[in-house]
């Protein structure tokens, strides 16, 4: 048992090791705190100090009861940090598409996790305050977390998921009053589902909305009003959000050749896979795959 967190550091990425899935802990930064990526959700509560969060989307200052969510990917860093205390929520994309898969469904949840940080151009990052009375309730389940670090994470699997899920609410209802992106909380329309699902199971297959609209027998213009209302873009451009992510991982994670990444997630034409990629994390793929990618482990 060990109370270091689950996390290991090669070069600039960050991702977890020994089968964990979720923890949460401090990190103190002064001064400068160099760009990253991670292989994992992330979510960081300032709860001391003072800094700056440095990211595709530019400088924001930051300050007690901030937070900052991450998709998986995004590279961040921070700067002119003077004891700036974070209480870092970090959670596997295995997590995601299995016990979290049905957050989709909720309104809350879903704008947090799932198309809040893409609503306005905003590239997998999501920014929000916590009031005083939301803070405290949030630190209080990240402390249960945290208390979870020493645990195996097979037969606390469990617990880990009810306090993260717990944070999750907490943090989803305050964002959803405080987000104009987050419009007027409704359940997602089942036929956005069902259509989020099929183009996330194929990614190299080549949609186009014709097909998808006929796979969920509706009109092609009422599947784009269906889904830009729950998710806040057109089907196609959420399938590209998908591939980019998808993308962002193989380079990671994979010593497949760019132009093979790029078939695999759906864009044979290397050209075209350099631009979408380029526009989405502000690097080329080469440049991403050489400033953050780690040994891979064979």
């Amino acid at each position: 048992m060990t109370d270091e967190p689950p996390v290991e550091n090669t070069r600039t990425l960050l991702h977890f090791i020994d089968g964990s899935v979720a923890y949460a802990g401090h990190y103190l930064h002064e001064d400068v705190h160099p760009v990253h990526t991670h292989a994992f959700v992330e979510i960081a509560v300032v709860t001391g100090g003072e800094g700056t969060h440095h990211s595709l989307a530019g400088r924001q200052e930051l300050r007690v009861g901030d937070v900052v969510l991450l998709r998986p990917g995004v590279w961040h860093g921070y700067e002119d940090c003077v004891r700036l205390d974070l209480y870092n929520c970090c959670f596997s994309t295995e997590l995601m598409q299995r016990e979290l898969a049905w957050t989709r469904q909720d309104p809350q949840l879903g704008h947090l996790l799932w198309t809040g940080p893409y609503a306005g151009q905003r590239r997998g990052i999501l920014y929000a305050h916590l009031g005083a009375d939301a803070l405290a309730a949030c630190l209080e389940h990240l402390d249960g977390l945290q208390k979870l670090r020493s645990q195996p994470a097979g037969p606390y699997r469990g617990d880990m998921v009810g306090r993260l899920v717990l944070f999750l609410s907490t943090l989803a209802r305050e964002v959803a009053d405080s987000d104009d992106a987050a419009g007027d909380a409704a359940a997602i329309h089942p036929a956005v589902l069902d259509a989020m699902r099929m183009m996330e199971d194929r990614p190299a297959h080549q949609w186009t909305l014709t097909e998808l609209a006929a796979e969920l027998h509706l009109a092609p213009g009422y599947l784009v009003r269906l889904f830009k209302s729950a998710t806040g873009l057109p089907p196609m451009a959420y399938l590209s959000r998908h591939r980019v992510e998808l993308a962002a991982a193989r380079l990671l994670h994979t010593d497949q050749p760019i132009n093979k990444i790029g078939e695999s997630v759906g864009w044979p034409d290397q050209n075209y896979f350099a631009r979408r990629f380029k526009s989405h994390y502000g690097l080329s793929a080469s440049t991403y795959r050489a400033r953050f990618t780690r040994t891979v482990k064979r």
